[in-house]
Order: structure tokens, then C-alpha cells, then sequence
């Protein structure tokens, strides 16, 4: 009986899997690049734990909160609701907030309301830099926006694993030609529509690079393997 079900699961799960990536609305399989060759976290930039967080081979979603964290605190849980609930299962996947320094302790009382709601917080990281410094990295991506007076934005963005920033262009809507490097976080309705949707598709083509290029084993998929070979036996 336990070799049917572990049969079923692995012919199951490809398929779910497969209609999980197709409901994104976009047709495209590929998520445009914006900007490449991007500088990863300086390592003078340090988390709560005092832990290096890099961007590179991850997928990151990057954003500048500021020091208002009572102003932003309701964006901080947008994103966790829209966005990092429904992807922090994938191992490559994270959030990283650049924060300025002084602000440890109301991040901290962040973090235990988001743990009240949100099972894994490994791949949610908030990194603490002094403004001047923290300004100058934003600065280096060119962004169209600018920080506020609290160092900070509530715009948030895209990056892919070689550190290249993602969005949308190029396609024609109503007419005009869409461009879109970065999310508002103000908005749930433009995290739950369009970025969740965006992040979908940049997830599916790492999984179709994989599938195609024969890169690394479906560890998931081995193990399955292993298990019904034992049940044989």
C-alpha cells in the first residue's frame, strides 16, 4: 500500500506543480531584464545576527523600508502576506530589507508579529547600514526613484540570481509600452496581481533552465526513487 501512495505522489506532484507555475496571467515564460551586473550587499552591511547576507544565487526581493518603521510597518506585512508566504518554500528564494542603522529594536518587534502568522522566517532578512552608506548602495542600481528624508521607499524590486534586476518591458498595453522595475508596497493589490505574478514566472524559468540544461538533480524526486526501491526489496 505505502509503494502506491509513494507512487502517486511522484506522478502527482510534477502536475501540480506544473498548474501551480501556469496560473501565472503572463504568457511569457521569460521575466525581462531591467539591469544587469548589480554590486551584491556590502559586507560592512550586517543582519540582526551579524550574519553576511549576499544576493547572489538567490532570488531576492530587495527593498529600502526606512527608518518610519510605524509608516511602513503595514507595507512590511503586505509583502509578507502577498509575497513571502507564498514562495519562502523555495529553497532560492528570499526577502532582504536594507534598514538604517538605529532602527535593530522596532525590527525586532517586527519580526515577532510576523512569527504569529508566518511559520519559516529563515529567508526573510532585514540588514542594518548607516544612511550615507545604505544611500550610496541604493544609488549604485539606478533606480528611477530616489529615498525619502527617512532613507527609505516603499517601492521594492526584482533581483534574479546573477544579480541582474527583473521587471517588465516592452510589451504593449492599451497602447503603450510597459515598464516596470519595481512594486509598490503600499499597494496589495499590485503585490497580490502583479508582482506575485512576476516572481512566479521568474521562478518557472529557473525551473524550466534546470529541466532543460540537466543541471542538478530533483532532489525530491530521488528520494521518492530511493523510497520505492526499498519497498521492492
Amino acid at each position: 500500500m505505502k509503494k502506491y501512495i509513494v507512487l502517486t505522489v511522484l506522478f502527482i506532484l510534477p502536475i501540480v506543480a506544473y498548474m501551480f507555475f501556469a496560473t501565472a496571467t503572463h504568457n511569457s515564460l521569460f521575466l525581462p531584464e531591467i539591469s544587469k551586473n548589480h554590486q551584491d550587499v556590502p559586507t560592512t552591511f550586517q543582519s540582526l545576527n551579524k550574519e553576511q547576507i549576499t544576493l547572489k544565487d538567490k532570488i531576492t526581493i530587495l527593498g529600502f523600508p526606512g527608518s518610519n518603521i510605524e509608516e511602513v510597518k503595514a507595507n512590511l506585512f503586505n509583502l509578507n502576506q502577498k509575497i513571502y508566504n507564498k514562495y519562502s518554500g523555495f529553497k532560492d528564494f528570499q526577502m532582504v530589507m536594507i534598514m538604517p542603522e538605529g532602527t535593530q529594536e522596532e525590527v525586532l518587534k517586527i519580526q515577532a508579529e510576523f512569527a504569529r502568522i508566518t511559520k519559516e522566517l529563515q529567508n526573510w532578512h532585514f540588514v542594518f547600514a548607516n544612511p550615507v552608506a545604505l544611500e550610496k548602495y541604493y544609488n549604485s542600481f539606478h533606480f528611477q526613484n530616489t529615498l525619502d528624508i527617512n532613507s527609505g521607499t516603499s517601492f521594492v524590486y526584482i533581483l534574479d540570481k546573477n544579480l541582474t534586476l527583473r521587471g517588465r518591458k516592452g510589451q504593449k498595453i492599451k497602447g503603450k509600452i510597459e515598464y516596470k522595475e519595481c512594486y509598490d508596497s503600499k499597494s496589495a493589490a499590485e503585490l497580490h496581481n502583479e508582482m506575485s505574478d512576476d516572481v512566479k514566472i521568474l521562478l518557472r524559468e529557473y525551473r524550466l533552465a534546470l529541466k532543460k540544461n540537466n543541471t542538478r538533480k530533483d532532489d525530491f524526486r530521488d528520494n521518492i526513487k530511493n523510497q520505492v526501491e526499498k519497498n521492492k526489496k
